[in-house]
């Protein structure tokens, strides 16, 4: 195998130039995969994140009863058959919220749950007024299943839990009525105007979240959208917020109520996350099928140009199984300096654009590019290369296999 090699790594630096240019598409392409990789996956995990700690991992909302549904349809003979068929009835809301939260939380999955009134108001500051989306909450049950705390930028959320008639506010929203700390506040629902105090801002990062989003104490939510005894639903976070989809089947079961898990809600969000990170694969996929491409005509030149040097390998009883291995070798040298750098390129790129200050302002709020570090971008990107490479080395190592000495030495005669 030693002589195999140093035969590859000779022919290999017959065509430097043109193997560097190989080399120099695999590092880019290789850099490049995981670099975009890193910033979608970051971006989604930014989102996923932001989801949990404002929306919670799953809820628990409208009270279904399963009914079967018949329908009558007319027979071949003039006769009828009866079709049965099942359905479901959904009631809105949560009619008896306490029985309901007592019974998620014997759930051993829980974590933390917290009653939700949400109805809509019309928020009126000044001379300035935008609709909202008020949300009744204990204010310590929410804490436990929201990252509400975290997410405070001004204010104090020990004055909303002492005063009933304040009000936490999204940065977005309040911005757009020019309210600060301390703030006066009237929500309209109906006909009734209550007025309230901002105790504290809060942004998620998530722009549809911090421009709708006003919670409120949820004795004082309960006068102001009329609704004494019902909640919307019942927010629940989990020691594994990613098996949301399995709790919930499980909880829907047992509590004959609509269980959402995030995976659910946020659907299209997440197939959107998904179409990017394939859209960003196929074209770095591109790039180093490009660069491969470059290796296959290098290595098929040389097979031409080698033709003599081939069959007098061969002549000397080296199989054809070894030149494929000689041609391959080559192959894997380049591949294997190009996955060396590209990697440590794509340490230093996504390293660099971690910190490189931006000022995002639109679906996300952020002040510097999100990135997820993950060894598996590293692999996917290695098997991607290696597939792509040993298939442009292969393909020439087969023609050369198949050079016989004898016409080759007898044609130079």
């Amino acid at each position: 195998m030693g002589l195999i090699l140093q035969i590859a790594w000779r022919f290999l630096l017959a065509k430097k130039r043109a193997m560097l240019m190989s080399l120099a598409g695999i590092v880019f392409g290789v850099a490049f995969f995981i670099v975009a990789q890193a910033q979608t996956s970051g971006f989604e995990s930014f989102f996923i994140r932001a989801v949990w700690g404002t929306n919670g991992a799953l809820k628990v909302q409208d009270k279904f009863q399963n009914n079967i549904v018949t329908s009558m349809a007319a027979g071949e003979n003039g006769d009828f058959r009866v079709k049965l068929s099942e359905g479901r009835t959904y009631v809105e809301g949560i009619a008896h919220p306490a029985e309901v939260l007592r019974a998620v939380r014997s759930f051993s999955e829980v974590r933390g749950s917290s009653e939700v009134l949400r109805g809509r108001a019309v928020a009126k500051s000044g001379f300035r007024e935008d609709e909202c989306e008020v949300n009744g909450i204990r204010l310590a049950d929410h804490l436990a299943v929201s990252d509400l705390a975290a997410q405070v930028r001004a204010g104090s959320l020990a004055d909303f839990a002492r005063n009933p008639q304040t009000v936490l506010i999204g940065a977005k929203l309040a911005e757009r009525l020019s309210l600060d700390i301390g703030s006066g506040l009237i929500l309209k629902q109906g006909g009734e105007s209550r007025r309230y105090r901002v105790a504290a801002i809060f942004e998620t990062g998530v722009e549809e979240f911090d421009k709708r989003r006003v919670y409120l104490d949820l004795r004082e939510a309960r006068g102001l959208l009329h609704e004494p005894e019902k909640s919307s639903f019942i927010q629940v976070s989990l020691d594994d917020n990613n098996r949301a989809d399995v709790v919930a089947a499980h909880m829907q079961e047992v509590l004959q109520h609509d269980v959402r898990p995030w995976q659910k809600s946020e659907k299209t969000w997440l197939q959107v996350f998904a179409t990017l990170r394939i859209s960003s694969a196929i074209t770095m996929g591109v790039i180093i099928s490009v660069a491969a491409l470059g290796m296959f005509n290098t290595l098929a030149i040389i097979v031409m140009e080698r033709r003599r040097e081939i069959a007098i390998l061969r002549s000397m009883g080296y199989t054809r199984s070894d030149i494929v291995a000689i041609f391959v070798a080559q192959g894997m040298m380049v591949l294997a300096a190009g996955l060396v750098l590209g990697c440590l390129a794509a340490v230093a790129i996504t390293y660099g654009i971690e910190r490189l200050p931006i000022h995002i302002r639109g679906i996300f709020s952020a002040d510097h590019f999100v990135v997820k570090w993950s060894l598996w971008h590293y692999v996917f990107a290695a098997v991607l290369s290696t597939v792509v490479v040993l298939i442009a080395s292969y393909l020439p190592a087969r023609r050369a296999a198949k050079v016989e000495p004898g016409e080759i030495i007898r044609g130079a005669s």
